[in-house]
């Protein structure tokens, strides 16, 4: 697979270029094997072609596809890197990264839509996300819709502590939380996008038990407040 090239309007290369660099950064501190947040501005914008967004809602998607993990970054925990469950103080802390990373995309440059995008990415439609429980669609659909692409490539992507999943177990992961941690709406837009290279995982097809969690209790980086077995996936 190729590395994702985005193509920005006029008005717009200049900030891109910037938070494209950032993703990059952002990138290596979660210690994604490939780049991560140029596939997620992919996904996103092909998603938000189909509910057909706005020129300008689409172009605060893709700046916030390429910020959404800033606030990790500037946090720079070691948790963040570390496999397995996370303490009551870890979970806590972690919810104040999207509320950093809103602060940080504004001080980037990021238009007001792209700053509240990386506020809202970790809301989930049953309301259990984080930092404003928002739930339905008091989330934006921009921001619904980067909460799918993320996790879809994140879970298809390598990290040191855990294989990628087969597109097969992304897709069903993300089947089973629709209606909880997802828009069914969004997913169901997701399953219909074409055959594009940014849908392929990069998952070793001689890897054994690679299945989307393990059925170990906790709570895992990424995930708002609920369990997807024991590791941390975006």
């Amino acid at each position: 697979m190729g590395t994702p090239q985005i193509d920005f309007a006029e008005n717009e290369r200049a900030t891109g270029e910037v938070f494209v660099e950032l993703a990059s950064v952002s990138d290596h501190f979660e210690a994604y094997a490939n780049p991560h947040a140029l596939r997620v501005v992919k996904l996103s914008d092909e998603v938000a072609k189909l509910f057909k967004l706005a020129r300008q809602d689409r172009a605060s998607l893709r700046i916030a596809a390429l910020a959404h993990d800033m606030g990790e970054v500037i946090m720079e925990r070691e948790y963040i890197k570390r496999p397995g469950v996370l303490s009551a103080e870890e979970r806590l802390d972690l919810a104040r990264h999207p509320l950093i990373g809103e602060r940080e995309a504004s001080r980037s440059g990021a238009d007001r839509g792209a700053q509240l995008l990386v506020r809202w990415h970790q809301e989930w439609w049953n309301g259990m996300g984080y930092p404003d429980a928002l739930q339905r669609e008091q989330i934006p659909l921009a921001a619904r819709i980067l909460r799918v692409a993320d996790a879809y490539a994140s879970l298809t992507d390598m990290r040191p502590f855990r294989p990628a999943r087969t597109e097969d177990e992304a897709r069903r992961h993300l089947m089973e939380w629709a209606g909880l941690e997802f828009d069914p709406r969004v997913v169901q837009a997701f399953f219909s996008l074409e055959s594009i290279e940014e849908l392929r995982s990069y998952a070793r097809t001689d890897v054994k038990g690679t299945g989307v969690g393990n059925g170990n209790a906790g709570v895992v980086k990424g995930t708002g407040f609920q369990t997807f077995g024991s590791e941390p996936f975006d």
